[in-house]
């Protein structure tokens, strides 16, 4: 009978803990919480969740404070340089088709502070923590601190034929992998031109007054003032402490055929607010070397 009772509690043990482990799987698998990725906390507290251990983000900002963040307003952006592929590369490759020949390149996680020269190949991903519509716009950063004309890149019918809608675990890829080239080229328009400043605008409704056209449009001053004034206050940074790493299967297939989950790769950068607002307006300038 004793040896009954135990074989018993054997099984029960074994089952317990198999359930446990199958369970923390399912959870991995469907759940994307880009603050639960992040784990950021003023306390020295460490994390208890093997999945909040994977990505080690750094404090960008530490005059933004990380407690109390309304965990839906994060918005995730990750910056890719492309360059050619090699024999040895395990990463995933974009395929880029021209008129004379095929060529495969890999993307590459760079920071917000890695200089950039002319001819850089870029892609930019961005991932909202709810569902919403994305809007990218660019500016050009001269040296006396003077800055371009704001332009609206993202989006275009050239690309998902103008679909900007984001949700949960879905990467927003600008361009799109279908898009000819699927990558922009970075060149200065003038001698003095220091940087590209990059204002990524998540919102719950579509922006008033913007029509998507097959081109990246021209905004106006009061237009973007307005937007940046309303969104952009108190937003802060998390930086990933590593850089470099490759497009995976899970980013690549995130644009099109599947959703991100727990286990998946994070965003190079977090940008999050102390408590939530309506939409979310952040900045980027990416610097030229001089």
């Amino acid at each position: 009978m004793e040896v009954i009772m135990r074989i018993i509690l054997s099984l029960v043990l074994m089952f317990l803990v198999t359930g446990s482990l199958v369970l923390a799987q399912k959870d991995d698998e469907a759940t994307r919480k880009l603050w639960d990725t992040a784990f950021i906390s003023s306390s020295a507290k460490k994390a208890s969740s093997h999945r909040r251990s994977r990505a080690k983000y750094r404090i960008a900002t530490p005059n933004v404070p990380v407690d109390n963040v309304a965990p839906d307003s994060v918005v995730g952006v990750t910056i890719w340089r492309l360059r050619p592929a090699t024999r040895s590369d395990s990463g995933e490759r974009l395929i880029v088709h021209d008129d004379n020949a095929t060529k495969e390149w890999v993307p590459e996680r760079i920071s917000a502070t890695t200089k950039l020269g002319p001819g850089d190949r870029l892609r930019i991903s961005v991932e909202a923590a709810r569902s919403g519509y994305l809007y990218v716009i660019d500016r050009e950063l001269y040296a006396d601190g003077s800055l371009g004309e704001p332009y609206l890149i993202f989006p275009t019918t050239r690309t998902l034929n103008g679909d900007n809608q984001v949700s949960v675990g879905k990467l927003a890829e600008i361009p799109a992998q279908e898009d000819s080239p699927p990558f922009f080229t970075i060149r200065k328009s003038r001698p003095d031109q220091v940087a590209e400043v990059v204002s990524v605008l998540v919102t719950p409704k579509p922006l008033e007054g913007v029509a998507i056209t097959d081109k990246a449009q021209k905004l106006t001053e009061t237009q973007v003032a307005v937007w940046e004034k309303s969104w952009s206050s108190n937003v802060g940074r998390l930086e990933m402490e590593s850089v470099g790493q490759a497009w995976t299967k899970d980013e690549k297939d995130a644009a099109t055929t599947r959703a991100l989950t727990g286990s998946s790769p994070a965003p190079q950068m977090l940008f999050y607010r102390p408590k939530s607002n309506e939409a979310m307006f952040v900045k980027l300038k990416l610097s030229y070397r001089r």
